[in-house]
């Protein structure tokens, strides 16, 4: 009895051990173009991204167009990425809806960047629960600008290695948030302080963590060290990866990551 009991205990051990080792899987959701060319670079940024995330040790990032056809692609996910348009729409549609549902009763984090963040009237409250905040124009508006990303919980992960800084960006106005959502970043547009990026953990049946940042319109804004590392470290925190003081690993080669395919929307 005590040598089964031992074997037992030894069994479990290794089992919560290759647990701990285990690889943490991210998978990010793009699709084709639908802005002008340089901005909502969907899939370009999603393929970055994954390459800036691979860099960090245990991590293994996936690149979708569209929501995966191959159910497998969601088995192992840990946390999920959409760059993309309004991704509430695309998460809640009829036909993903339970598998998305199930990904977050399963406690996969979510990250939603830019548009992304968007809902229409319909799924926006329930989007709000997952995400923590929306964004609708029947509510919300944009404004270009450059102003100073100011970091409101400078302790936060997501703020490691990355100091505050003046940012070229479309902003979002009047974000409709959670008030669960803790907010993480903001800048002053328009004489108003508008919340750009935020965090929520999620309770209940969809217990998990979300992060939401509403920055990303512009390509070039991409090559920042710092705007990378921003987005990197808020999708690792969705993951609850441990992000070093220093901030995640976010090398790029400039000329070649930075570089844009032609536009394949133009006719030959």
């Amino acid at each position: 009895m005590k040598q089964t009991l031992t074997l037992l205990l030894f069994t479990l051990s290794l089992g919560l051990c290759g647990q701990a080792g285990g690889e943490t899987n991210v998978l990010l959701i793009g699709h084709k173009l639908d802005h002008p060319f340089g901005t909502h670079m969907y899939l370009h940024e999603c393929n970055l991204l994954a390459k800036c995330l691979n860099q960090n040790p245990g991590v293994s990032a996936t690149v979708s167009n569209g929501w995966p056809s191959d159910p497998g692609l969601l088995k192992n996910v840990d946390a999920l990425v959409f760059y993309s348009s309004p991704a509430a729409d695309i998460l809640l549609n009829k036909k993903n809806k339970n598998q998305a549902e199930s990904l977050f009763e399963r406690g996969v984090g979510y990250t939603a960047i830019h548009w992304a963040s968007g809902a229409n009237l319909e799924n926006g409250p329930r989007y709000e629960q997952l995400l923590g905040g929306w964004f609708n124009f029947k509510f919300s508006g944009i404004n270009v600008d450059k102003q100073r990303l100011v970091q409101i919980d400078p302790k936060h992960p997501i703020c490691n290695g990355w100091s505050e800084y003046d940012l070229h960006d479309e902003f979002y106005l009047q974000m409709k948030l959670s008030t669960k959502a803790k907010p993480l970043l903001k800048v002053t547009t328009k004489g108003k302080e508008e919340i750009v990026a935020w965090t929520l953990e999620r309770e209940g049946k969809i217990k998990g963590r979300s992060f939401g940042i509403t920055l990303g319109h512009f390509h070039p804004n991409y090559g920042i060290e710092s705007f990378r590392r921003a987005i990197v470290n808020g999708i690792l925190w969705t993951a609850k990866v441990k992000i070093p003081e220093t901030g995640s690993k976010v090398e790029i080669d400039s000329d070649k990551d930075m570089k844009l395919p032609p536009d394949p929307r133009k006719k030959k």
